[in-house]
């Protein structure tokens, strides 16, 4: 297991976010010593604190004890399966997770969105194109911590509840546990129901920059958060199908 950073203490690092509230670490899982050390140098310079584990074993110890603001992950690791580090992830809260991957195929990249990764990147990779999500993701989680004109947002009756102020959803009295992709998702959808959004807006929206090939990945966010919030996912009725356009948030907010 590595610690980056140098000799500097971990509680003295952690940047603060545009809100001024300190951020955890970022923590970067790959078996790959000179790719670990490439994108802390690129995050670090970009104003990051970063950790960095070597194995799936390490990274899990890491999660528990440090708290990370987000987590880069290999799947290919020499232990532990990347997509069981994920699961792992997923499991323990909203943590948003960047999946870098030698597997480039447009089914290894569905695959991961659909275990929860907010974003996926492909080696050989550009780690000036990496800090860049990293930091648009930071910054969109972090707006939406302390986003919301109205405190809820309410539909279908009342049984779907999007609280802004505390970032929970909740269907009837049920906790909804979202990835910070599909929070954000959720949100562009519902501040504006009734109006059909691109995917290319929703990218916009949700990730906050555009890049060639990632609205095809809009489609897997979107079958995830059916899943979480509709009645019945395969006959959707607030997260609705525009052809040819996009999607778009059927349900009307309750009074």
């Amino acid at each position: 297991m590595d610690v980056a950073g140098g000799d500097r203490p971990f509680g003295d690092t952690s940047p603060s976010d545009e809100n001024g509230r300190v951020r955890g670490p970022i923590l970067v899982v790959d078996d790959d010593r000179q790719i670990r050390e490439l994108v802390r140098r690129y995050l670090e310079s970009d104003g990051s604190a970063v950790l960095t584990a070597a194995t799936g074993a390490a990274a899990l110890e890491m999660l528990r004890s440090a708290s990370p603001a987000l987590v880069v992950l290999d799947l290919g690791l020499p232990d532990v399966p990347g997509e069981t580090v994920l699961r792992e992830i997923r499991s323990a809260g909203d943590v948003p997770v960047l999946i870098l991957s030698a597997r480039a195929g447009e089914e290894d990249r569905l695959s991961g969105l659909g275990l929860g990764a907010d974003d996926y990147v492909t080696k050989p990779f550009s780690p000036r194109e990496l800090a860049l999500r990293v930091r648009a993701i930071l910054r969109r989680t972090s707006r939406e911590a302390a986003a919301g004109a109205r405190d809820e947002l309410r539909f279908d009756g009342g049984e779907l509840v999007i609280d802004t102020k505390r970032h929970e959803v909740r269907r009837g009295a049920e906790a909804v546990r979202l990835t910070p992709t599909e929070w954000g998702l959720l949100l562009a959808l519902a501040e504006d129901p009734g109006r059909a959004l691109t995917r290319a807006e929703i990218v916009n929206r949700v990730q906050g920059y555009e890049y060639e090939g990632y609205e095809r990945t809009v489609d897997a966010h979107v079958k995830n958060l059916r899943r979480k919030v509709e009645r019945d996912p395969q006959a959707p009725r607030l997260i609705e199908t525009v052809p040819g356009v996009g999607y778009r948030f059927g349900g009307r907010p309750d009074a």
